[in-house]
């Protein structure tokens, strides 16, 4: 392995201070409050989902081609976030940045199809007024929408840093906890995948 991935230690470069160990546990402790609640807005669409209030329905609404797309994307950029990780541990200061664009341009497609998803639901008579089950349904796509988009900001200025600063075993913690945390996101688009569009289709 790179020495300048792993220096004199056995452990990867961002678990080599005991203050970024730290900092990552503290970073899976937040990531349990963050399933918190995805759990609760999830309860709260399993509850509201069937409440039309004589407005569009699930199969009246869902784009099933796009939301397709948009999964292949979230789920391909979760792979090269992982490559990514990968070549930071391998050293590679370039291979590392090459993989997070390439991320977060993926997530970035993410967005725009899901923006231009709600714009069509909304232009369908389909907004958060209308029913429970549609406010409950733009709370949650929206929440982890947001989350994406922070995801995608915080992850750019974790690149600058990289570019700054070079590879450090500061620069490489953050860099493993926006990895963390874009994993998370990808895993809670599964179950919004499964329970919201898959339900939808076959309720």
């Amino acid at each position: 392995m790179s020495a300048k991935a792993y220096g004199t230690s056995s452990l990867p470069l961002e678990y080599q201070s005991e203050q970024s160990r730290m900092n990552i546990l503290g970073f899976w402790i937040f990531l349990g409050a963050e399933i918190v609640l995805f759990a609760t807005l999830f309860g709260v669409y399993g509850v509201l989902y069937e409440r039309y209030a004589g407005g569009p329905t699930h199969q009246d609404i869902i784009m099933i081609r796009e939301v397709m797309i948009q999964t292949m994307l979230l789920l391909t950029s979760s792979f090269t976030c992982g490559v990514a990780i990968h070549e930071m541990r391998r050293g590679s200061l370039k291979g590392l940045l090459t993989w997070l664009v390439i991320t977060l341009l993926l997530g970035a497609g993410f967005l725009y199809m899901e923006i231009n998803e709600f714009m069509h639901y909304v232009h369908e008579g389909a907004t958060m007024q209308t029913s429970a089950f549609l406010s409950s349904f733009f709370v949650l796509l929206g929440t982890h929408g947001l989350h994406v988009t922070f995801g995608i900001l915080w992850a750019i200025m974790v690149i600058i840093q990289l570019l700054q600063r070079g590879l450090t075993p500061v620069t490489a913690r953050k860099t493993f906890i926006i990895g963390l945390y874009w994993h998370f996101l990808d895993v809670v688009w599964i179950f919004i995948f499964t329970f919201v569009y898959l339900k939808g289709m076959v309720s």
